[in-house]
């Protein structure tokens, strides 16, 4: 018996022990598989959240955390390496709903459609004022809205004041003659009170005293306010009625701080009303608020409007298109809805693959004026380009969750801001550079010797005066080792001697190239790794196809293009990049 109950203790340890283990190697935790969706399908596609990057499934929803749609990467890489360029599949584009928009070359004047409300003119609003203090007896406006004419009865007032004025105007009328003066201050009295000439030659001719007094409107147009009602007494100059003249109303709108530069005084505009669909009205700029309204980060701009038929009401929504006063404008055109603003340069994503394998390469852009819904790019971009016009933030948000450069992280800049003076120099002597490589790749000694003399006078004419500081310093270190290597290539004859002078000239050239960019034409950086015995070469072209300059007609395509120069586009700090 003691011995059956010394073999269960040994088996209850046996197992105790065994659970502990256990738990000692899984960590102590279990997994939680509502947090952690790493399963992918078939085609490398994932769902992921752009806010909770930790949530990943292999199928489109929503995130179980913050209730956002999930966003498709693809895992799938297609040979390509860089950074820039996010590979995604066909599914995934078809449920991002990404489109893309040809660049093209384009012209037109600026327009700019903003939105706002209609409003009274302020300058045609009269405020209507007792001339006397009285009594309100009668009112003839009863309701604010009411439209009144010029010289219509308004109110009628009983005054103390008038009363007394007009006998003392009959007593010194009887004695005009002694007394003229007396009898003309008894006159002026009333006509300061705004009581008319002929009222005056009325109440002498009657020797009659009118104890009541009509008010007149002196303007035509709609009370807006009425602040008197029967039996109420004024004093002078308080407020009877407030009347505004809608023949003439403002369209107040709002524009961003970005769309100043494009508003002018004096600019027309054409607006409508959801009262009257299709039909258009026209305006004038007379107005832009000085101040910017720190909230909304808008400045008020104002139009006048003619109001025939009272058809626009105060308070109307309005959609307005400004032509703007600048000059017609032409160059590249992209949609605005292609750009992701990040500062003075922005970002767009330009396709780079095809329908079985689409990719996507963000660029670097800057933009200028503003046409209708498009803007002009000044560099990034290129005719035929295709950009994507919709769906863009999808695609840079899966960008991101795949470790791309994307609008949030971009790369270190390694071009420097430098006139653009010296980037046309430079582009000069890249044009002088090239026919000293295609000597070379004729292995022709004397041919390139020939080449030497154009491109020591086009660097010769590169304005170092033109460059401050650090773009100074590094064109001063990268000129000599240029001066020299032309100089040795054409002092020798061996094309042997010459290629490795070559090679010089090549890697200094394409550091200015990568510091301080060019105008125009795009260039290949391309590379041999056999040259010099395996240590590997660099080189540029004017062309992609590979014409090797170390080996010539031996191994004439040896070689690949690391990297694409195009003009006006900045060079990322980053090694081994392929465009």
């Amino acid at each position: 018996m003691k011995t059956n109950k010394n073999i269960l203790i040994i088996i209850l340890g046996c197992l105790f022990f065994g659970a502990l283990a256990g738990y000692l190697i899984r960590g102590g935790v279990e997994e939680h598989p509502d947090h952690e969706h790493t399963h992918i399908d078939e085609n490398g596609v994932e769902y992921t959240c752009s806010m909770h990057p930790q949530i990943r499934q292999n199928e489109p929803g929503q995130c179980p955390l913050c209730g956002m749609a999930l966003t498709p990467v693809s895992n799938k890489k297609n040979g390509q390496s860089s950074p820039f360029i996010l590979e995604i599949t066909p599914e995934a584009v078809a449920l991002s709903n990404v489109q893309t928009t040809r660049v093209k070359y384009g012209s037109g004047s600026g327009k700019l459609t903003l939105t706002g409300k209609i409003q009274p003119n302020e300058q045609r609003v009269k405020s209507l004022t007792a001339n006397y203090a009285g009594r309100v007896d009668q009112l003839f406006v009863n309701f604010t809205g009411q439209e009144v004419r010029r010289g219509e009865k308004l109110a009628t007032l009983y005054s103390p004041e008038l009363v007394n004025a007009q006998k003392e105007l009959l007593e010194t009328a009887k004695i005009k003659e002694r007394q003229p003066a007396l009898y003309q201050a008894a006159k002026e009295k009333l006509k300061l009170w705004k009581i008319s000439d002929d009222q005056i030659a009325a109440i002498e001719s009657s020797g009659q005293v009118k104890t009541q007094f009509d008010v007149f409107s002196d303007v035509a147009g709609v009370v807006s306010a009425r602040n008197i009602a029967v039996g109420d007494f004024v004093n002078r100059g308080s407020a009877l009625f407030e009347i505004v003249d809608l023949s003439s109303v403002w369209v107040m709108l709002d524009a961003y701080e970005s769309d100043l530069g494009a508003v002018k005084k004096g600019d027309d505009l054409s607006f409508q009303v959801s009262s009257y669909p299709g039909r258009e009205f026209k305006a004038k700029v007379t107005y832009i608020d000085p101040v910017l309204n720190p909230d909304t980060r808008t400045v008020g701009i104002r139009a006048e409007a003619v109001n025939r038929n009272f058809e626009l009401k105060p308070e109307m929504f309005v959609s307005a298109i400004i032509s703007t006063s600048q000059a017609t404008a032409s160059g590249l055109m992209i949609p605005k809805t292609a750009i992701l603003w990040t500062g003075p340069r922005s970002v767009v994503y330009v396709q780079v693959g095809d329908k079985e394998a689409p990719a996507f390469e963000m660029r670097e852009i800057e933009i200028g004026a503003k046409v209708g819904d498009d803007y002009l790019v000044l560099s990034g971009v290129e005719e035929g380009d295709q950009v994507v016009s919709n769906g863009v933030f999808a695609i840079d948000a899966a960008a991101q969750l795949s470790g791309n450069y994307s609008m949030m992280t971009k790369p270190e800049v390694k071009t420097l801001d430098v006139p653009e003076e010296f980037r046309k120099q430079l582009t000069t002597f890249v044009q002088s550079y090239l026919p000293i490589k295609d000597a070379l790749v004729k292995t022709d000694a004397d041919a390139t010797q020939k080449t030497i003399t154009p491109a020591k006078a086009s660097l010769s004419k590169m304005d170092m005066k033109l460059l401050e500081g650090k773009a100074h310093d590094i064109w001063m270190d990268l000129l000599r080792p240029m001066q020299g290597s032309l100089d040795k290539i054409a002092q020798t004859t061996d094309v042997e001697e010459q290629r490795k002078h070559f090679e010089t000239l090549s890697d200094n050239l394409i550091e200015a190239v990568e510091y301080f960019g060019v105008t125009e034409n795009t260039i290949y950086r391309q590379y041999c790794p056999m040259a010099f015995r395996d240590q590997g070469a660099y080189w540029l072209s004017a062309e992609k196809e590979i014409r090797n300059p170390y080996y010539g007609d031996r191994m004439l395509v040896c070689g690949e293009v690391k990297k694409i120069y195009h003009p006006g586009r900045r060079v990322a700090v980053l090694s081994d990049e392929f465009p």
